[in-house]
C-alpha cells in the first residue's frame, strides 16, 4: 500500500505529461504479467506453433503428425548452456519408478541441458537397433563427448535407454520394435522422421550434427567441424575415389557420389532452416522419395560457384546455402574404410566409419564392425556354450600373387576358400562349437553393377581382404532355419574375436591346438594324449567317430584351432544329417557381381568341386538364374 499510495501522490502533483508516463507502464505492467502467467500455465504449449499451419499434415501419416508435434516448440534465442544433468551410463536407482512419458518430449530445454559449445549429437533408432545405439553412445563417450541424445521411435527403446543412463527423448513415433529392412515403407518412414526432427531442432538455435545409428565414432569430430565455421552444412558421401589425399574437405567439382546423410552436421543459419523446411515439405508431400534421394536433388538445384578459394566450400541449395562435402577418407563409407582401406593407405586417421556398401542387411552390418572390434557385445558373446573352433586357412602363393586380376582368378582364389570354410562348418556342427570365420581374400571387388573387378581411380588393391558379406550370406548365416530342414544351427563368429580386448581371460587361457598328420605317422594315433594349451596331434581324412571320440574330452577347452582343415573330415556317418547339412550351407553363399553381360552377376556354389562342368561364368538363361539348390 505504501508503494501504491506513494505512486498516487506523485502523480497527483505531476504535469499531463508524467501522468500519461505513468498510465502506460502501469498498463505495461499489468499486460506483461498476463502474458507471463498464461504461458507458465497454458495447458497446451506448443499450440502456437507454426507446425500446425502446415498445409501438408492433411496428408501425413498419423506417426508423423504425432512426431512433429512432440518435436515442434516456441523457437527462442539460445540461453545459458552450463545445466548438467548426470553423467551418461550413471544408472538410475532401481527404486526409482520410470518418469511419465511427457517428460521426455523433445523441448529446447531438454536439448539445452545436454549441448556444449553450442553443439548437439543426435541419433535416433528404434528398439531393433539398440546395439547399435549403445555402440554409438559407447564410442562417443570413450571420446570424452557427453553432448549427445537419443531420439527413441519406440517406448521399449525409450525405457530401455533410460534404464541404462543414456539420454533420450520419445519420437511419439509409436514404431515397431522390429528391424524393418533397408527400403521398406518403414525404412521410408523413419527417414522422413529424421528431416523432421532436424527441421524441430535447427531453430532452437544449436549446431546439430545428425548421425544414422549404423556407424561409429572413431575420433572426436568437433574440432574438425570447427575448422568450417561459416558453413552451414557439412555432409559425408558415397565418393569411392578420393579427390584429395589429406583430411581438406573433398574438391566439390570432383565428387561424383552422392551426398549421404548419415552423417552431417548443420548449423542453425537461416539458410539451412530454409533447407530443412523444403526438404521435409518434399518428402512430407510426396511419399514415394527416397530422403537421401530428396536432399541430393534439393542440393544440387545450384551447385556452385566456391564460396572462396581455400576453404573448400560451395555455393549450394538456393545459391546462398555453403555447403562442405566432408573427406570420404576420414568419413568412412562402408566402402573407403573395409575394402579400400583408404585412410590406412594416405596415413589419415579416420573420425567415422558408416557401415553402407554392404550386403548382408542389418546383419551385415554388425559382422563388419564387429570384425573392426567396433561393436560393443555383452559379455556372453565372447563366451559361447561349447566354446570356439577356429583354424588356419591353406592358400597358396600363386593364388594371391601369380596371374592376371580376373573373373577366373577371383573365383580360383574364393573357391579354394570356400572347400576350407565348408569342411569347418561341419567340423564346427560336429563338435558344437561356434566356428571363428576366416579372414577372407577376394581379388575382385564386388558392386551393384558391372566392373572391371575394381573401380578405376579407387584405392583398392589386388588381392584385398574383404568382408565376408562380399562372398556369403552374413543374414542367412546368423538366421535362425527349422532344424528339421537344415540341421542343427552353426553359430559363427568375426575372424577377430580371439584379438579382441573384451575376449575374457577364461576363454582366452582355454587353448588347445590341433595339427593334422598323415595316419600312421609318429605319434599320429587318433588320441586325446595331450595336454589343454597343449599340441594335439590327429589324423587327417578322419571320420565322425574318430571326431567324437577324440574331442569330447575337450569339451571344457574354450578354443580348439586346427592348423589346417584340409582333408581334416570324411564327412557325417547319417545320411540325413548330411543332406541336413548340405541343405543348410548351400544357402550360405551369394553372388559376385557383375560382369557386363546380361544379367552380369555370377552365383557362388558352396559345391563347386563336386560339378566337373562348372565355370565361373553369368546364368546362361533365365531358367539357369537361380541359386545352385
Amino acid at each position: 500500500m505504501a508503494w501504491r499510495n506513494g505512486c498516487y501522490d506523485e502523480v497527483g502533483h505531476s504535469k499531463p505529461l508524467f501522468l500519461t508516463i505513468y498510465i502506460v507502464v502501469i498498463i505495461g505492467i499489468v499486460f506483461s504479467s498476463f502474458y507471463i502467467f498464461s504461458a507458465i500455465y497454458s495447458s497446451n504449449p506448443l499450440a502456437s506453433s507454426s507446425f500446425y499451419n502446415n498445409p501438408h499434415l492433411t496428408d501425413a501419416t498419423p506417426n508423423i503428425s504425432q512426431l512433429a508435434t512432440v518435436h515442434t516448440v516456441p523457437t527462442t534465442s539460445p540461453g545459458p548452456q552450463n545445466v548438467w544433468p548426470k553423467p551418461i551410463w550413471d544408472v538410475p536407482s532401481h527404486d526409482k519408478k520410470m518418469p511419465p512419458l511427457e517428460d521426455f518430449r523433445l523441448t529446447k530445454t531438454l536439448v539445452q541441458e545436454r549441448v556444449k559449445d553450442n553443439v548437439i549429437i543426435v541419433t535416433f533408432g528404434n528398439y531393433a537397433f539398440m546395439d547399435f545405439i549403445l555402440t554409438w553412445v559407447k564410442h562417443l563417450t570413450d571420446l570424452g563427448l557427453s553432448n549427445l541424445l537419443v531420439g527413441a521411435m519406440d517406448t521399449e527403446l525409450l525405457e530401455a535407454l533410460y534404464w541404462k543412463g543414456v539420454p533420450v527423448f520419445d519420437m511419439g513415433s509409436h514404431m515397431s520394435t522390429v528391424d524393418v529392412g533397408w527400403g521398406s515403407p518403414t525404412f521410408h518412414k523413419m527417414g522422413r522422421e529424421k528431416v523432421i526432427l532436424i527441421d524441430s531442432i535447427l531453430p532452437y538455435g544449436f549446431e546439430l550434427l545428425m548421425c544414422d545409428t549404423d556407424m561409429v565414432w572413431l575420433k572426436n569430430p568437433l574440432p574438425y567441424l570447427a575448422r568450417y565455421p561459416t558453413a552451414d552444412v557439412l555432409t559425408s558421401s558415397d565418393q569411392l575415389i578420393p579427390t584429395v589425399v589429406d583430411d581438406s574437405l573433398e574438391i566439390w567439382q570432383e565428387v561424383n557420389g552422392a551426398f549421404n546423410i548419415g552423417i552431417f552436421h548443420w548449423r542453425p543459419t537461416e539458410s539451412a532452416k530454409k533447407l530443412a523446411k523444403q526438404w521435409k515439405e518434399m518428402l512430407l508431400a510426396d511419399d514415394k522419395i527416397w530422403d537421401q534421394n530428396g536432399f541430393n536433388d534439393i542440393v544440387h538445384r545450384q551447385i556452385g560457384p566456391s564460396v572462396d578459394d581455400d576453404s573448400g566450400l560451395v555455393f549450394a541449395f538456393d545459391g546462398n546455402l555453403k555447403l562442405g562435402i566432408l573427406p570420404a577418407s576420414i568419413f568412412c563409407s562402408g566402402h573407403t574404410y573395409f575394402v579400400q582401406a583408404m585412410y590406412q593407405q594416405l596415413g589419415l586417421e579416420p573420425y567415422a566409419v558408416h557401415t553402407t556398401f554392404q550386403f548382408g542387411a542389418t546383419e551385415g552390418k554388425r559382422h563388419r564392425l564387429r570384425g573392426a572390434m567396433l561393436f560393443r557385445d555383452p559379455a556372453e558373446y565372447y563366451n559361447p556354450p561349447g566354446g570356439f573352433f577356429s583354424f588356419k586357412p591353406n592358400i597358396p602363393k600363386r593364388l594371391l600373387l601369380s596371374g592376371e586380376h580376373t573373373v577366373e582368378s577371383h573365383f580360383t582364389l574364393i573357391n579354394h576358400q570356400i572347400k576350407q570354410i565348408r569342411t569347418a562348418l561341419a567340423i564346427a556342427s560336429l563338435l558344437n562349437r561356434t566356428l571363428v570365420m576366416p579372414p577372407l581374400w577376394c581379388m575382385n571387388d564386388r558392386l551393384w553393377y558391372p566392373h572391371p573387378g575394381v573401380l578405376e581411380g579407387t584405392m583398392t588393391r589386388q588381392p584385398f581382404l574383404c568382408p565376408l558379406d562380399h562372398v556369403f550370406e552374413v543374414n542367412v548365416m546368423l538366421k535362425k532355419l527349422p532344424e528339421e530342414e537344415f540341421g542343427p544351427d552353426i553359430d559363427i563368429r568375426e575372424y577377430s574375436i580371439l584379438d579382441n580386448p573384451s575376449l575374457q581371460p577364461e576363454v582366452r587361457n582355454s587353448w588347445l591346438d590341433v595339427k593334422l598328420c598323415k595316419e600312421g605317422s609318429q605319434d599320429c594315433d587318433a588320441s586325446n594324449n595331450t595336454t589343454v594349451g597343449g599340441l594335439l596331434k590327429f589324423p587327417k581324412r578322419s571320420s565322425e567317430e574318430t571326431f567324437v571320440k577324440v574331442f569330447s574330452s575337450f569339451k571344457d577347452v574354450k578354443v580348439i584351432k586346427f592348423s589346417s582343415v584340409q582333408d581334416a573330415f570324411t564327412g557325417f556317418t547319417n545320411k540325413d544329417r548330411e543332406d541336413k547339412f548340405r541343405n543348410r550351407v548351400k544357402r550360405y553363399v551369394g553372388i559376385w557381381c557383375c560382369v557386363a553381360d546380361h544379367p552380369g552377376h555370377i552365383y557362388y556354389d558352396m559345391y563347386w568341386d563336386e560339378k566337373p562342368e562348372w565355370k565361373a561364368i553369368p546364368p546362361q538363361t533365365s531358367e539357369d538364374d537361380h541359386p545352385p539348390w
